[in-house]
């Protein structure tokens, strides 16, 4: 069975751009969110340095380490649901374009519901990243609370 390629290169590639868009689109987040998780992971390493020395707010710091390990697996589960994101998007441009070489819709729905699975993903990940992102004001706040008010007495 002889391949049908068409012709129209153009139309192949322009049906591949928009999740090749969504594809960069979810690699910045990505990286976003893997610099927030090194970030989370420093301020527990420290956390847990000030935790080991015997000090009067030993009890605020553990519920500051609670809240970064909560902060931490948010930022996992984003990262996670931004790579099967990517993996979707990856997904729905090779069945587009499988779909345009063979001439005939071989694949059916499969680019669209892989798009619509990636596009869930990244709901999720704004979600969790969104989350963390409360999380960490309120800890900030805390923190600074603290520190005003040991400074004042």
């Amino acid at each position: 069975m002889a391949l049908s390629i068409p012709t129209d290169h153009h139309t192949i590639l322009t049906a591949m751009l928009a999740p090749a868009l969504l594809m960069a689109a979810t690699g910045s987040l990505l990286v976003s969110a893997n610099a927030r998780l090194a970030r989370v992971v420093d301020r527990l390493r420290s956390l847990i340095v000030a935790w080991e020395q015997d000090a009067p707010d030993r009890n605020e710091r553990d519920t500051q380490i609670s809240r970064h390990r909560h902060r931490a697996a948010l930022v996992l589960h984003a990262c996670r649901l931004l790579y099967a994101a990517l993996a979707c998007f990856i997904g729905t441009s090779l069945a587009l374009a499988a779909d345009a070489l063979l001439g005939f819709p071989i694949v059916g729905a499969v680019p669209t519901v892989l798009a619509v699975l990636g596009m869930l993903c990244l709901l999720g990940a704004s979600l969790n990243m969104g989350r963390e992102v409360g999380l960490s004001v309120k800890s900030f706040d805390e923190e600074l609370d603290h520190e005003l008010a040991r400074r004042r007495g």
